[in-house]
Formats: C-alpha cells, sequence, structure tokens
C-alpha cells in the first residue's frame, strides 16, 4: 500500500527546507526524503563549515599564542572544535525529530520517480499531488589524466579533514578555490592554486580577479593562473601536477575546486515528464515547474548554485502550490567569496553588457582614498567598489566590491539593481558616517551618466 501526501521534497538542503517548512506551515501534508543527512550539502560540506573556519582571527579569538618562523597562526585544534560544532557533528537527529514534530513524514534514503506524481524511496511507496526535486549538486571531477593516482579531496573531505596537510595544490579559480585557499594558508598550509584561465574569479570583472590574486599573494598564497593542469601522477610523497606553462605544482593532496555538477542521476525524472539539459539540470520555466505536478529548485537547476538562489526558488515553488504563484526575477542577486577582503558582486559584468549592446559608464574608487572606514577597520586598509550603469535608462546594472565586510554592504547595490533604482534617487541616499556603504556615493558621482 502506497501513503499519499500532498507535497514530497526530495532532497532537504536549504532549498528544500524553506520549501518544506513553509509548506508546512501552510497546512499541507508534507513527506520530506533525504538520503543524507538533513540540512544538506551546505549545512555540513560547504557553506557553513568553510565559512566558519574563514572567521577573521579577531572574530574566531583563536590566535595561537606560540610564535614560529612564520608569525602567528591560529589554533587548529580550536578552530576545527568549532567547525565541527556548527557543522552539527554530522548528525541530523535534532532536524529529522524537528519536521516529524510540525507533522512531516520524515523519509531516508534514494528517492525514485516511477510515474507521475508516484516516487519510491528506499522501497517504500508514496503518492503525492507535487513533487519537489532539490538534490542540489555534487563536486565536479576533471578529465586530468592520471587524478586516480594522487590524493584529492574535494569540498567535503577539506571541510571536515581532522588533520591539515602541509602542501596542497587547489585546482580551480573560482570562489570555493579562492576561500579553500584563503582558509589553509590561515592555518599554514603552503598553498598551490592553479587556474586554467588568465586571471581567478574569470566570470567576474577582470579587475576583481586582479585584486583578489594581488590580496592572495600578500597571504603567502603561490598563484599560478594561465597554467592549468595537463597530467597528475606520484612521485615518492608527493601529489604532481604538471601544468600547461611546463611548470609543475606539488602536494600532500590536490583540492578539487573546478565546479559543481547537477545531481540527477537515478533520479527517474523522465518518467515524470522531467526534461534534463546538456550538463544533466532539471529546466524549469519562471515558476520553477519541471512538468505537470514536478518542481525544481536549486543547484539542481543550474540556474543560479548558490544557496540564496536555493532558497529563494523555494519561496516560489511554495507559493505556486499554495495558490500564489509568481515569476522568480533572477536580477542583481549578490555573490560573495568569503575570503580576506571579502568579495562581493551583484548584477552584470562589462562583458555581459556589451553581449546586450548597452550603453554603459564604469566607475572605480579606491575607498581608502575616499572614505574614512577603512581606516578606522584596519590599520592596513584594502576596499575599492566599481559600479556599471546603464547610460540610456540612468539606472545601476552592475557592481563588484573588495573589502572588510563586502558580502553586507553588497546588498545596497543589489538592491538598486534588483528595483531598477534611478540614479539620481541614489545619489541622494544618506549613508551612515562612517561606513563602507559612503562609497557608493563617492563613486556615484564619478559615473558619466
Amino acid at each position: 500500500m502506497s501513503e499519499h501526501v500532498d507535497v514530497a521534497v526530495i532532497g532537504m538542503g536549504p532549498g528544500g527546507e524553506v520549501a518544506a517548512s513553509r509548506l508546512l506551515a501552510a497546512g499541507r501534508r508534507v513527506a520530506v526524503i533525504e538520503r543524507e543527512l538533513i540540512g544538506g550539502e551546505c549545512a555540513y560540506w560547504a557553506c557553513i563549515p568553510s565559512k566558519t573556519v574563514l572567521r577573521p582571527p579577531e572574530a574566531a579569538g583563536e590566535v595561537d599564542r606560540v610564535q614560529g618562523a612564520d608569525g602567528a597562526r591560529l589554533d587548529w585544534t580550536e578552530a576545527r572544535d568549532y567547525r565541527d560544532y556548527m557543522a552539527r557533528h554530522l548528525d541530523d537527529t535534532r532536524q529529522v525529530r524537528g519536521y516529524a514534530k510540525q507533522g512531516a513524514l520524515v523519509l531516508k534514503g534514494e528517492a525514485r520517480l516511477l510515474a507521475p506524481g508516484r516516487l519510491d524511496v528506499a522501497g517504500r511507496e508514496l503518492t503525492a499531488d507535487h513533487v519537489i526535486v532539490a538534490t542540489g549538486s555534487d563536486a565536479a571531477v576533471p578529465p586530468i589524466d592520471g587524478l586516480d593516482t594522487v590524493t584529492t579531496w574535494t569540498n567535503r573531505e577539506t571541510y571536515t579533514a581532522h588533520d591539515l596537510p602541509a602542501r596542497a595544490v587547489i585546482v580551480g579559480g573560482s570562489a570555493v578555490g579562492v576561500e579553500t585557499a584563503q582558509f589553509l594558508t590561515r592555518f599554514g598550509v603552503q598553498v598551490t592554486p592553479v587556474q586554467r584561465s588568465e586571471r581567478l574569479l574569470r566570470r567576474e570583472e577582470p579587475r576583481v580577479g586582479e585584486l583578489a590574486q594581488k590580496y592572495l599573494k600578500e597571504a603567502g598564497v603561490d598563484v599560478r593562473t594561465g597554467a592549468g593542469p595537463t597530467r597528475a601522477y606520484r612521485e615518492g610523497a608527493d601529489g604532481v601536477l604538471d601544468l600547461a606553462d611546463g611548470t609543475q605544482a606539488r602536494g600532500d593532496v590536490v583540492i578539487l575546486a573546478t565546479g559543481r555538477t547537477p545531481r540527477t542521476e537515478g533520479l527517474g525524472l523522465e518518467d515524470a515528464g522531467v526534461t534534463l539539459g546538456e550538463r544533466g539540470e532539471v529546466l524549469v520555466d519562471d515558476r520553477c515547474r519541471a512538468a505537470d505536478g514536478v518542481w525544481a529548485l536549486g543547484d539542481v537547476t543550474a540556474v543560479m548554485p548558490f544557496t540564496h538562489v536555493a532558497k529563494y526558488q523555494a519561496r516560489i515553488v511554495a507559493e505556486a502550490i499554495v495558490g500564489r504563484p509568481r515569476p522568480a526575477h533572477y536580477g542583481g542577486i549578490p555573490r560573495v567569496v568569503f575570503a580576506d577582503p571579502e568579495i562581493a558582486a551583484a548584477g552584470l559584468t562589462q562583458a555581459h553588457a556589451d553581449q546586450r549592446d548597452l550603453s554603459t559608464a564604469a566607475a572605480e574608487i579606491d575607498l581608502a582614498r575616499t572614505i574614512a572606514r577603512p581606516w578606522t577597520y584596519e590599520n592596513n586598509p584594502r576596499g575599492h567598489l566599481g559600479l556599471l550603469a546603464d547610460k540610456d535608462r540612468r539606472i545601476l546594472i552592475g557592481a563588484w566590491a573588495i573589502g572588510p565586510q563586502a558580502g553586507e554592504w553588497i546588498h545596497q547595490a543589489s538592491l538598486a539593481i534588483r528595483t531598477h533604482l534611478p540614479i539620481d534617487t541614489l545619489l541622494d541616499q544618506v549613508a551612515q558616517y562612517p561606513t563602507y556603504s559612503e562609497g557608493y556615493l563617492e563613486a556615484l558621482e564619478t559615473l558619466e551618466v
């Protein structure tokens, strides 16, 4: 006998949790299905543990009293223990009990769609009026010859490690690669990131990648760009990567930070009428609908692989299921790299604007030369802000920022881009003194619009 629910949520990462919680609050009978841990990749192996070990030393209170040749190092034992606490010691018992208490049917195991509205979960049959696919993504493994001969880590091994290696080679210069390099360097690991393209963070403005590389090098990171790996092999205790520029990179471990792959294999999605894209992603419409009675959200859609986007899409899906449909809008959503200093962006880059044949004006300012806050925050102030405007419409269409807490104050630009606030309105904004947000007025006044 099968059991019937109003909604079955497959995958209980942050997006699945938001959808399930909202639907439960709306009085729907919900089955929450998770093959691993409720909370998903973000809570246990990615966002939460990575940002925990990336806390600045003054916030963490973890500066080692022992002075070595390289100066004070953070205390890894203290940081690791707090990371494990924040990652719930890989235990979701409280989450399982919490959802059961809310009235959810909690099922642990692999789920497979057998037909529209019919699922198998670890041998148990279930029917549902609506199915939400929120299964997330897996770390992508690049096709490097001999990679299986060296010790490789993904985000999972990196952010659950009990002991850190002495040396690490990081393949990839995306946000994950930059954050991982920053984290490991702080704890005394000799780090060599290798990036195939000529700059880090290649999807952002070139200036952003340039500054990110500058600050990493200042922190002691051996950044290699324009030098993708061509071969991997073991030489004694070393894992060795031959690079395209003829050099080598050596480490105790090779950490893969080369993107994510939507997790759709084995779900039987085609049997429910779902169409998959070239990368295996679930194709959805502007309301995150994948097929009749099937919805998808988060990394599995490959729309914007960010946790905050998954949570936003979850709100879109839940609203549609309870009868209040509205389209998703992805303009101005922030993108943050939690390095030191933080790197944040929102909206379009100049390259994107050029593809759309927009008439633009750009501005960049050095915050330490224009406002007071950087000098009150640190002895060696760092910070830059860049803006991109549509000259015809006189609105912001892009922004980037590098500086302490940039991930917090980028939201001012994000909201302006998302709502098409006129530049004249932004110029009349009054920012608290002294704050990093004051930089927006300085940058806006240099825009030639």
